[in-house]
């Protein structure tokens, strides 16, 4: 239909399309605003909600807190205790080293007064070794100690993960109880605006301000396919796919019987005489199927290049007929002559070949021509 269109008239026409559209962001956008607040209608759910026994869970939440604390402290005092065992040895081994190197060179020498400073050096070494022994045992302590806090909180994690496994079941059952709510809260606010839509496509969306029809169709679509078809339940894939088959069949079905009640007004509209099918059809309509080289009454393709066709051969309107004034063949729904500008009807319908003289009409002179 944009062929038949004025040129300023399709500039007209893009700019209201582009007021639908920011119109239909617009929408949109608040829209998007109020459906992301709807889960804030429902109270957040946290896991100690479903607990069995909430002051329990507690309580062994506080005591594996305090065998970790106890774990971790003994980690850090087995580290130090570690590292003074090491102290420990290297210094054994260097008395022992050193003892060795005495007891090689007094060997040698073999002088008596030596003894006591031998006996000296042998309780030093057995001090050291004792100390030595001691720093074994405090790491060998510390080790137990971290081994009892780590067993102690794993049989503390133990317990409260079972309490908390229930109630996680329990949790989880609930957070879909909560998204079915605020699906059937999409759903009723999405379903108004889908039925509204539908009556504005109906009714509305060639009259004066089909601009905020189409907008708001638009929008309605965008919440439809958006804000609640990804949010539509599954259970397996039933609910989707029952869904689908629903709409499609709606669908389906309005375009049957749209389909079927336009073949009825194509059939009684090609009854009609060709003078009153003709008042039916819009000017730009008409020349909009013209373009595209279909009758205008039927819709059916004509060729509309041939000269010798005047006449639908499927439905019988005409297509074509002779300015009243100059005898130029000239499309039927025209409202001016291409060859001479006179107004189309105000003379004889089919202008006489060349050659012929024009009838006259015993109602006006043959020299009468069109105002």
């Amino acid at each position: 239909m944009s062929k038949s269109l004025r040129l300023s008239e399709k500039w007209f026409r893009r700019g209201l399309w582009l007021v639908a559209l920011v119109f239909a962001s617009f929408l949109i956008g608040l829209g998007g605003t109020l459906v992301g607040d709807l889960p804030k209608v429902e109270q957040p759910l946290e896991l100690d909600d479903f607990l069995a026994n909430r002051a329990a869970a507690e309580r062994l939440r506080a005591e594996l807190r305090s065998e970790e604390a106890a774990a971790e402290a003994a980690n850090t005092a087995l580290a130090q205790a570690r590292l003074q065992l090491s102290k420990a040895r290297s210094e054994t081994r260097t008395q022992r080293e050193g003892f060795s190197n005495w007891l090689a060179t007094r060997s040698v020498t073999e002088r008596s007064e030596q003894d006591p400073e031998v006996i000296a050096r042998t309780r030093a070494l057995d001090a050291q070794q004792r100390a030595e022994q001691a720093q074994q045992r405090a790491v060998q302590a510390q080790q137990q100690a971290a081994l009892d806090a780590r067993q102690s909180a794993a049989e503390k994690q133990k317990q409260l993960s079972s309490m908390e496994a229930d109630a996680r079941i329990r949790l989880g059952e609930e957070m879909r109880k909560v998204e079915m709510r605020v699906f059937l809260y999409r759903l009723a606010l999405t379903l108004p605006l889908l039925a509204i839509a539908g009556w504005l496509f109906v009714k509305k969306r060639k009259g004066t301000y089909w601009p905020f029809v189409w907008g708001f169709i638009f929008f309605a679509l965008f919440a439809f396919f958006v804000e609640l078809v990804p949010y539509l339940p599954s259970y397996g894939g039933y609910v989707r796919y029952i869904v689908g088959i629903a709409v499609t069949a709606i669908v389906g079905r309005y375009a049957i019987l749209a389909l079927n009640r336009y073949l009825e007004r194509q059939k009684l509209a090609e009854a009609l005489p060709d003078q009153e099918r003709r008042k039916e059809l819009s000017y730009d309509v008409a020349l909009a199927r013209l373009a595209k080289s279909v009758c205008p009454g039927c819709e059916r393709p004509v060729d509309l290049k041939n000269e010798q066709i005047d006449f639908c051969p499927h439905c019988g309107i005409g297509l074509f007929d002779r300015c009243g004034a100059c005898g130029t063949r000239k499309s039927a729904f025209a409202k001016f002559c291409h060859a001479c500008g006179a107004v189309a009807g105000r003379a004889a319908a089919i202008a006489p070949a060349p050659g012929v003289a024009a009838p006259v009409s015993p109602a006006q002179p043959a020299s009468l021509t069109p105002d």
